[in-house]
């Protein structure tokens, strides 16, 4: 569905420098801190700026050659962009259905009465979760194949964010051929939305893996620096000290429970597995 192979992009103190794959019938997620390249990356796959080098294929095609309909099969929503704040969805409707030949008024106009998105007021005086899921409904409703959403959910309180994540899952249900890569700060929507993610960190793609692995694989063992010599560290990823001693990260959970019944052994959470990515350190 989507590839990139190598795609650079040079700025003033920033290179980005990124290979990820988002397959037929997956959500796929893109994490990293602020800055770490995940809008840089959404903008070279949409065309917004023209990378330095390597490659894209969308649909299986090379991303230069895309026609005109193929543009129309993606949906996106970036963060730092929406409707004209005085359109209303009236308005937003009439401008969908001449630019999509397959936008389906119907299914838009029903998703907005079920998220209580009034058709005749003016989107600057929507609430931020208002105009959240109006952008992720209009991503969705024109016949889009693969969605790029650029933190769909952020700043939006847990019953907007539960919404959208229903919309998603509700496009994905309607067609097994679809797909979406999508990058979030929240890492509850992740752990329920994606079934694998790769994580960002200054321009390059640092780790890959799929999310139930991660949840069931993973795993934190806690432990004192000086006991380090007596474990295989063999299936240690990272490092991090604390207070009490020092968190180990293992993707081999069940062996350091067999092998060594005295070990603290606690599941990774999406959240402290992040941070550990982040903050710690390669043995």
């Amino acid at each position: 569905m989507l590839k990139l192979n190598g795609i650079r992009k040079s700025y003033p103190g920033f290179s980005l420098d990124c290979s990820l794959e988002v397959l037929p019938g997956r959500i796929t997620g893109l994490i990293g801190a602020n800055g770490a390249g995940k809008s840089t990356t959404f903008k070279a796959i949409l065309g917004l700026i023209r990378p330095d080098g390597g490659e894209i294929e969308l649909f299986g095609r090379p991303g230069t050659s895309l026609t005109r309909q193929d543009r129309r099969r993606i949906g996106s929503v970036l963060s730092d962009s929406g409707f004209s704040g005085y359109l209303t969805v009236n308005d937003v409707i009439r401008i969908l259905g001449a630019f999509y030949p397959d936008f389906s008024e119907d299914s838009f106009r029903r998703g907005c009465g079920e998220l209580s998105i009034p058709l005749n007021k003016q989107i600057k005086d929507f609430s931020t979760g208002m105009k959240a899921k109006l952008k992720v409904l209009a991503a969705i409703n024109h016949g889009a194949r693969l969605l790029i959403l650029d933190e769909p959910t952020a700043g939006l309180d847990v019953l907007a964010r539960q919404q959208i994540t229903d919309l998603l899952r509700g496009f994905m249900e309607e067609d097994e051929e679809r797909s979406i890569l999508v990058s979030s700060h929240i890492s509850n929507d992740l752990e329920q939305l994606c079934d694998d993610f790769y994580m960002i960190d200054c321009g390059s793609i640092v780790f890959h893996e799929d999310t139930d692995r991660l949840l069931s694989d993973y795993a934190f063992i806690k432990t004192e620096r000086a006991a380090l010599s007596t474990l295989d560290r063999s299936h240690i990823l990272r490092v991090m000290d604390e207070p009490y001693g020092c968190r180990l990260l293992t993707d081999q959970r069940q062996y350091y429970i067999d092998n060594y019944p005295r070990l603290v052994v606690e599941r990774a959470s999406m959240d402290e597995f992040i941070m550990i990515m982040l903050k710690g350190e390669k043995l």
